[in-house]
């Protein structure tokens, strides 16, 4: 490929400069060619440190997808913002990479397949953990039917206490929640992922405030101003799928707990199990013995994994843009993060309501 595909960032924060900008800087088929943040110091800033020469600054992300030269938009906003900004984007010709959760709610989520749909562009979902090698080696354990049915999983996203004390995280209004909606969703979207069961049924789910009125609590990223915690601390959900499979999501930024685990999985199926909760091990029983094997994960070998020193956003990022030069499926697509939202949402509703929440 001769011309280079021109990349705008949308949304110059925390996760622009932590994930996408440094991996997509990484890659020789594109250029960084537009930045956009509602603080314009920071998309100045973005386009002096990863920007090609000349590139342009926004400040209202219309003008920006008013742009025909651009190809791709990475949305990197509040997720009050995801839906609207991406769906503008898709209409304006453009492939997009949102972050994560999709959206906020299920209805725009929906919003952003059907936009996708409808205009014949790309969009994906930044579930970047799908990439990591222990990720991606337990998903080919999976595809090929090692474990067998699969009908019991848990997803795990527990902190001790590190609540993100920056940028928006403890709006209710802009987010949408706290520790379920962050990284309670990356569990989860592994935990279908490994399972190819995007078909729940019901939904149960509790939510808790109990530790976020502390005054000088301990943190990983210092003490949280109580009146500004205005979501929820720690979640919690039991979903059943069409199948009969159980799932048991557990999700919190601050818990009294010892039992840390955050985007990992454990799976139970017919014929052996495995958990990422000390590596990657698989378990099962043979000759009428029980086994547990821990997977050497030091080597390449599984798809998108080349053994490289990349991490995994930076194979999301390679991974995402071959998607498009090569006019193939990106890995995370927008159906299956659009059933993760619903079954989010069904656990903040759950919990307000006190009662299961069905799907058709």
């Amino acid at each position: 490929m001769s011309e280079k595909l021109k990349v705008a960032i949308v949304g110059c924060g925390g996760i622009a400069n932590g994930k996408h900008m440094p991996s997509l800087s990484k890659l020789e088929q594109v250029e960084m060619v537009a930045f956009c943040d509602i603080v314009v110091e920071k998309a100045e800033e973005a386009a002096a440190k990863f920007g090609v020469e000349g590139a342009k600054v926004y400040e209202d992300y219309k003008e920006l997808l008013a742009d025909s030269s651009i190809d791709i938009v990475h949305v990197c906003t509040p997720n009050s913002s995801h839906a609207e900004i991406s769906i503008a984007a898709l209409e304006s010709g453009k492939h997009v990479m949102c972050e994560k959760p999709m959206a906020k709610t299920s209805e725009e989520a929906k919003q952003m397949v059907e936009a996708a749909k409808r205009t014949g562009k790309k969009l994906t979902i930044g579930y970047n953990n799908r990439f990591r090698p222990d990720s991606l080696h337990l998903h080919n354990v999976c595809t090929r039917g090692d474990l067998g049915e699969v009908y019991y999983a848990k997803a795990h996203a527990i902190r001790r206490r590190a609540v993100p004390t920056w940028g928006v995280f403890l709006d209710e209004e802009k987010q949408g929640g706290g520790p379920l909606i962050d990284i309670g969703t990356h569990a989860l979207d592994l935990t279908l992922w490994m399972m190819d069961n995007y078909k729940p049924k019901a939904v149960l789910g509790t939510t808790y405030h109990k530790l976020g009125h502390m005054e000088n609590a301990a943190n990983a990223f210092g003490p949280w101003d109580p009146e500004e915690f205005k979501v929820e601390d720690s979640a919690f959900g039991f979903i059943t799928m069409e199948n009969g499979a159980t799932i048991v999501l557990e999700s919190s930024w601050a818990l009294n707990t010892l039992d840390v685990d955050e985007a990992k999985v454990s799976l139970s199926g017919t014929l052996a199990g495995a958990d990422m909760k000390d590596g990657l091990r698989i378990n099962g029983e043979e000759f009428s013995r029980l086994y547990t094997k821990k997977v050497d994960l030091g080597a390449g070998g599984v798809a998108f994994f080349d053994g490289k020193a990349e991490n995994d956003s930076d194979i999301e990022a390679r991974q995402w843009i071959e998607s498009i030069i090569n006019d193939t499926e990106p890995l995370v697509k927008p159906e299956q993060a659009f059933v993760v939202t619903q079954i989010l949402e069904a656990i903040y509703e759950s919990a307000k309501t006190g009662k299961a929440v069905y799907f058709d």
